[in-house]
């Protein structure tokens, strides 16, 4: 349940991390359960999160709880589990400073947390030099999830008309991609940890930005169902992308059709965000349709992409 947001396909997106294809944006989309502060403070997976917080920034201690939920599978009662527990918490009076973060039910794993309003308003976080973002986005990642100096930085400016915005990726050194994704924005720090570039990445660079992978088109067409269900190869796909053409348009070539796409790809999405065997949670019929519908628009952007198009 990991989000990569690297790459075109977002940098002309969003304003926040949540509009990225992968694959939180399909879980917040879906339905949540409200639960109340008290709940929260009683839950596993609530304490846990609240005491990792409270260590790191302990005036934390005295905000308010918000805003909280759960998403779970309300279809299967006999294995009920929370596939992940979201808590937003705001100083009470004062500046308005909050933390909303959002928590892997079944691993505990902070997956994104963002901070707010830590700044003066007078003099908000995006108006500070490059060198004090940085160091203000490198506190924040030592305190919740330490070690920093193992990370290397790349940061820069996204080219957003509507606001300023930074991206700083934090990669763990001696790794394929391990660490962690930052959006700078208004006086807003939002922040996701990132895998490693998935295994079953078969060719790079499907689509790019700037003579670079984008990685979350890679993820999404390196589909050993999808190569099937075209007769093509990897490197032969990548290939005929770069002609300009459109996953669309390569798989109408061969007499197959969008929905056939969207519906390969959807489904291989779904089923490696929930790996059901691994984390022992049941996806029931009910819920995997839904998740299928709510994937679904994001395919479609992905293969009627063409490499050359600015997005």
């Amino acid at each position: 349940m990991k989000k990569r947001l690297i790459g075109g396909i977002v940098v002309a997106a969003i304003l926040i991390p949540t509009a990225a294809f992968a694959g939180p944006a399909l879980i917040e989309m879906l339905s949540r359960t409200p639960m109340t502060a008290e709940q929260v403070k009683v839950d596993e997976v609530g304490k846990a999160t609240l005491e990792k917080l409270y260590s790191a920034f302990p005036e934390t201690k005295s905000f308010e709880i918000i805003d909280a939920s759960y998403l779970g599978d309300p279809t299967n009662s006999t294995n009920m589990k929370t596939i992940q527990q979201s808590i937003v918490l705001q100083e009470k009076g004062g500046t308005g400073k909050k933390f909303t973060i959002h928590t892997n039910g079944i691993t505990g794993e902070i997956e994104d947390l963002t901070q707010e309003n830590w700044e003066p308003k007078e003099k908000p976080l995006i108006t500070l030099t490059n060198q004090e973002i940085r160091a203000k986005v490198d506190y924040l990642i030592d305190k919740m999830y330490g070690n920093i100096e193992e990370y290397e930085v790349a940061m820069e400016q996204m080219e957003n008309p509507n606001q300023k915005t930074f991206i700083l990726n934090y990669t763990k050194k001696g790794t394929e991609g391990e660490g962690y994704q930052v959006f700078v924005h208004g006086n807003t720090i939002s922040l996701s940890p990132l895998d490693p570039t998935p295994v079953n990445i078969k060719v790079e660079g499907l689509f790019s930005l700037n003579g670079k992978p984008d990685y979350t088109a890679d993820n999404f067409l390196n589909d050993e169902k999808l190569f099937s269900l075209l007769k093509i190869s990897p490197t032969e796909l990548k290939q005929e992308l770069a002609k300009g053409k459109s996953v669309v348009e390569i798989a109408a070539s061969r007499n197959v059709s969008k929905q056939q796409v969207i519906d390969v790809i959807a489904k291989t999405q779904v089923e490696s965000q929930f790996k059901a065997e691994q984390n022992g949670v049941t996806i029931s019929d009910r819920l995997m349709e839904q998740m299928l519908k709510e994937v679904e628009p994001k395919v479609l952007k992905v293969i009627e992409h063409k490499t050359e198009t600015e997005w």
